[in-house]
């Protein structure tokens, strides 16, 4: 397992780490100075000093991380991370301000078309053309890599199908529900079936039952030595879906490993919390109660999230008072 995999900074020793200007920078160069560690070229995605700034704001800073081949990948922090951006500039989507990215021992940057052909991402619902039909919009992601017409028809109808999206094959992606539009952007990034495929909230709106499918997808391409990276919120689903997982916060990598390095024996989610942090009681908002006068105490005490919910005393205070049909308030 991978702890703080992060590179080590060199500041001079007379400027102040961490301080209100600089915050740890070079006098000289607007980027930290980082002792980087050979990237992998073994490895599906090597990523070596990645650094993205926009205006004050640190986004990714100096962050390190090796995916192996055939892995499912998950992505895992808090909103603000730095999650959605190092996969950008992983993608050739969003050019890193320092360091670099490899995917399949060639780097990204020095032939980012080359990149972009190996791999598939999912694009986001306002990123695709929606006054297309379902079919039309996997036809136009084929044909745009080049791939023939006729194989372009029959992987279209395959996806179509696998997605259950069939009936709606004909019908303009604009007219989809939430969950529809999530597939067909999905179906678009494999179209080539590329060697990797990088996934943003993959099963975000989506029903259970075609999660499910995609999920028996997703599991099977893997097995065949593609490699899926999904950045996702949902920690039970990469904790039962992924082989590999790593905490991102505030840039930087907290931990990365296999699923069971990371958790260290415990839930995936509860060990989220103890590397990210932030968890606090909960807000006292003396305007919002359920209309319980008997609850005046606990309107006056801040509520510790942390602790478990007292559920006699809940189940108590919701039985129908004096047996009748009104409940007690």
């Amino acid at each position: 397992m991978t702890v703080n995999a992060s590179f080590t900074q060199d500041t001079p020793s007379d400027m102040p780490v961490n301080g209100p200007d600089n915050q740890g920078f070079s006098a000289v160069s607007p980027y930290p100075a980082f002792s980087p560690y050979p990237p992998d070229p073994n490895a599906a995605v090597s990523i070596r000093g990645l650094f993205k700034r926009f205006g004050n704001k640190i986004a990714v800073n100096g962050l390190a991380l090796d995916i192996p081949v055939g892995s499912f990948y998950g992505l895992v922090g808090p909103n603000g991370a730095g999650k959605t951006t190092t996969l950008n500039m992983l993608t050739g989507l969003l050019v890193p301000d320092a360091g670099n990215a490899m995917i399949l021992g060639s780097d990204v940057w020095s032939d980012v078309n080359r990149a972009k052909r190996i791999i598939g991402v999912m694009p986001q619902p306002d990123q695709i053309f929606d006054r297309l039909t379902g079919m039309q919009l996997l036809m136009y992601a084929g044909m745009l890599r080049g791939m023939a017409r006729a194989e372009v028809t029959q992987r279209s109808g395959d996806l179509l199908t696998a997605f259950d999206l069939a009936d709606a094959a004909n019908t303009i992606v604009s007219d989809y529900s939430a969950g529809m539009t999530k597939k067909i952007c999905l179906a678009s990034a494999m179209i080539h079936s590329p060697r990797i495929l990088v996934l943003d909230e993959p099963f975000e709106s989506v029903d259970p039952v075609s999660s499910a499918n995609l999920k028996d997808i997703l599991v099977e391409y893997a097995q065949t030595g593609g490699t899926v990276i999904i950045s996702s919120h949902v920690m039970a689903l990469v904790e039962r879906m992924c082989t590999h997982v790593a905490v991102v916060n505030q840039g930087q990598v907290c931990a990365a490993g296999t699923v069971e390095e990371v958790a260290a024996g415990e839930d995936l989610e509860d060990r989220f919390l103890q590397l990210v942090g932030g968890r606090h009681s909960a807000a006292h908002l003396a305007w919002l109660n359920g209309g319980d006068p008997s609850s005046t105490q606990a309107q006056q005490q801040p509520i510790d999230s942390s602790q478990p919910v007292d559920q006699a005393s809940f189940q108590s205070r919701m039985q129908p008072k004096d047996g009748g049909s009104q409940w007690e308030r």
